[in-house]
């Protein structure tokens, strides 16, 4: 993992410990709580910014890089819905970064309704949690680590934004099923081409609902 500074809330910076591979922040004790708003937003771009980046499988189970004790699964609630996290009794807490935008509120989960429209057209999602294969289909939650199918939206998003910056970033924008699953669709075609270009390779029917959401809304905000 990579140390970054975002602004702590009072004064001075919170130092967290990003991992791009495997999509993870460490935060040690409160850091979580001591993240400034401008922080969460700059936490937020530097997501975005490798969202391309290679994807790493995470280690089962876990352990804390304190002191080496297995991770506790762990979940929460927040407005947005459930969010899921793995924590140490005593030093913190590791969560991936589509998890932590649920806590801070720029992601909501998707009603059933909206998962039957979207099964239509897109069979296989990745989960937001643990990466793993998710038939929506079929499930309505990840069958490995039972986090549930979850969409960053650009009502969720001004939403948080405008709660973080104290002012709307925008005029929020209805996100209709069908558009959605288009634009993950594309999405995932473009991905798939460039992999292709650069000689990897790439399953154009899996796609990451989360990361895909964060293209479609930067689009919309910039």
């Amino acid at each position: 993992m990579a140390a970054h500074r975002f602004k702590r809330k009072l004064d001075g910076e919170v130092e967290l410990d990003l991992c791009f591979a495997c999509q993870g922040i460490w935060f040690d004790d409160y850091e979580s709580l001591q993240l400034a708003p401008a922080g969460v937003v700059d936490l937020f771009r530097l997501i975005h910014e490798h969202r391309d980046d290679q994807r790493l499988p995470l280690a089962s189970p876990l352990h804390c890089p304190r002191c080496n004790e297995r991770l506790i699964h762990s979940q929460d609630r927040v407005k947005s819905g459930l969010f899921n996290y793995q924590r140490c009794g005593q030093h913190g807490r590791f969560i991936t970064f589509s998890q932590f935008m649920i806590e801070k509120g720029f992601v909501r989960q998707l009603t059933p309704i909206e998962i039957k429209e979207i099964s239509v057209r897109i069979g296989v999602v990745r989960c937001t949690g643990c990466g793993s294969p998710v038939d929506i289909r079929k499930e309505s939650a990840c069958s490995h680590c039972r986090a549930p199918i979850a969409i960053l939206d650009p009502q969720a998003v001004e939403k948080a934004l405008s709660g973080y910056r104290h002012a709307a970033a925008g005029q929020a924008r209805q996100t209709e099923p069908a558009l959605l699953a288009e634009t993950i669709l594309f999405s995932e075609r473009e991905r798939s081409r460039r992999q292709r270009e650069r000689g990897t390779g790439l399953n154009a029917d899996i796609g990451d609902l989360m990361l895909d959401g964060v293209a479609m809304v930067w689009d919309i905000l910039q």
